[in-house]
C-alpha cells in the first residue's frame, strides 16, 4: 500500500506540477491557429537558399501542430517548391517549440532551461537544413505523396491530425476551443498519459541510490539516453513528465535535454516521413546531425548552466492553489474523454467496415436463397 500511496502522490505531483501551462499553452494554440493563415510558411518560402531554411526554423516555432499534423504541413512546402533543407528544419523546430510544450517545460523546468531549449533547438534547425542544402544542393528528387509512401495506418490519417491548407475562416471563440483541446489535444492525451503513467512508476519503484550510478557517468548517460530517444516516438509535451521522473532520479540537465531534443525531432514517424519523402541521404543526414548537435548541446548545458536549472516540481508542489487543481481535474477529463472517444470510434468502424463486407456478397446470398426455394418448391 505505501508504494501504491507513493505512486499516486508522484502522479499528483507530476500532474499539478504541469497541468495548468498546458490548459493555458492549448488555448493560445487555438488562437494562432485561428489567427495565423494555414499558407502561411509555404507561401513565405523560398527555394533551396539559406534564407529559406531560417524562415521555414522560425515560421515553425509559433505554430500549434504537434508531432503528426506537422507532416502533411512538410507534404504542402515540398509542393510549393521548398528545399529538402527547408522542410527539415520544419520538421524540427515546429513540434519542439509549441507553444503548449514550451509552457510545460517551463513549468517542471524553470526559465534558464527553457530558453537554452528553444535557443537551440532553433540552432540545431536551421544547422540540419544548412547542411542538407550544402550536400545535396541539385537534388531536385521528386517523392511519393504520403498517402502511397505512409499508407492509412499512420496516426497522420486521422481526422485530428489533418491540415486543412484552402480557405482561412473568420476568427471564432469556438474554433480556438475546438482546435486547442479536441483537435491538438486529442493528439497527445494517451501519450500525455503514459508520460505522467512511467515518470510516476519510476520516481516510485527505482530507487535512487541505483539511478545515481546509472546516471554517475555522464558521457556514458549521454550515449545511453541518446540511443533511447531516437527510435522512440515521443511528443514534446507529453515526453515531460518522463524527463522531470528522469531529473529527480539523479540525471543531470544535459541529459534530459538531449532526450528532450531527440526524442521528439527522431520520432519513428518523422523518420518515416524523411526517409519516404526526402531519401535516404536526408535521412542520414537529419538523424546524424541532430543525435551529434543534441549530444553537444546537452554537454554545454552541463559545462555552463547546470546549477541555474531548478526542477520547480520540488520547490512548487506544496504550494498548490485552486487553480493547479482544476486545471488537473480538467486535463484527466479531457485526456480520459479522448481515449473514451477513441475507443468508440475504432468500434464504430470496425462494424462499418464488417457492414460493408456483408453488403458485398449479395449475388451469393441470392443465388443460395433461390436454391433453397426451388429445392422447397421440388
Amino acid at each position: 500500500m505505501e508504494l501504491v500511496s507513493g505512486f499516486l502522490d508522484n502522479f499528483i505531483i507530476l500532474l499539478n506540477a504541469m497541468s495548468i501551462y498546458i490548459i493555458i499553452g492549448l488555448f493560445i494554440a487555438g488562437i494562432l491557429k485561428q489567427v495565423i493563415p494555414d499558407n502561411f510558411v509555404s507561401s513565405h518560402l523560398g527555394k533551396n537558399s539559406t534564407s529559406s531554411v531560417i524562415k521555414a526554423t522560425l515560421f515553425g516555432i509559433p505554430l500549434p501542430v504537434c508531432c503528426c499534423s506537422v507532416i502533411p504541413l512538410a507534404q504542402g512546402l515540398k509542393k510549393e517548391g521548398a528545399s529538402k533543407g527547408s522542410i527539415q528544419s520544419f520538421l524540427i523546430s515546429t513540434p519542439i517549440t509549441g507553444v503548449d510544450s514550451i509552457l510545460a517545460t517551463y513549468s517542471l523546468f524553470g526559465f534558464v532551461f527553457v530558453v537554452f531549449r528553444i535557443v537551440s533547438s532553433i540552432i540545431i534547425a536551421i544547422t540540419v537544413g544548412l547542411v542538407q542544402n550544402f550536400v545535396q544542393k541539385n537534388d531536385n528528387t521528386k517523392f511519393d505523396s504520403l498517402e502511397t509512401s505512409l499508407g492509412t495506418s499512420s496516426c497522420c490519417s486521422s481526422s485530428s491530425c489533418e491540415a486543412n491548407i484552402n480557405v482561412k475562416e473568420c476568427f471564432s471563440f469556438i474554433k480556438v476551443l475546438t482546435y486547442g483541446y479536441i483537435v491538438l489535444f486529442n493528439s497527445m492525451a494517451k501519450a500525455l498519459l503514459v508520460g505522467l503513467v512511467l515518470g510516476s512508476l519510476f520516481v516510485t519503484f527505482m530507487p535512487k541510490e541505483y539511478t545515481q550510478v546509472l546516471f554517475e557517468n555522464q558521457f556514458l548517460t549521454y550515449i545511453v539516453i541518446i540511443l533511447f530517444s531516437m527510435p522512440l516516438y515521443t511528443c514534446a509535451t507529453a515526453s515531460l513528465p518522463l524527463a522531470a521522473a528522469f531529473m529527480l532520479q539523479g540525471m543531470s540537465p544535459g541529459a534530459v535535454f538531449i532526450f528532450l531534443t531527440a526524442g521528439p525531432a527522431t520520432s519513428a514517424i518523422t523518420m518515416s516521413v524523411v526517409y519516404k519523402m526526402l531519401g535516404k541521404t536526408s535521412l542520414i543526414i537529419y538523424s546524424s546531425t541532430i543525435a551529434v548537435l543534441a549530444l553537444l548541446f546537452g554537454f554545454i548545458y552541463d559545462t555552463f548552466f547546470k546549477e541555474l536549472t531548478l526542477l520547480t516540481i520540488i520547490s512548487d508542489h506544496e504550494h498548490i492553489n485552486i487553480f493547479n487543481i482544476m486545471a488537473s481535474v480538467l486535463m484527466m477529463l479531457l485526456i480520459f474523454y479522448h481515449l473514451i472517444k477513441d475507443t468508440f470510434s475504432k468500434k464504430e468502424s470496425s462494424c462499418s467496415n464488417k457492414n460493408i463486407d456483408l453488403t458485398s456478397k449479395p449475388k451469393f446470398s441470392n443465388d443460395i436463397k433461390k436454391d433453397i426455394m426451388f429445392r422447397i418448391m421440388e
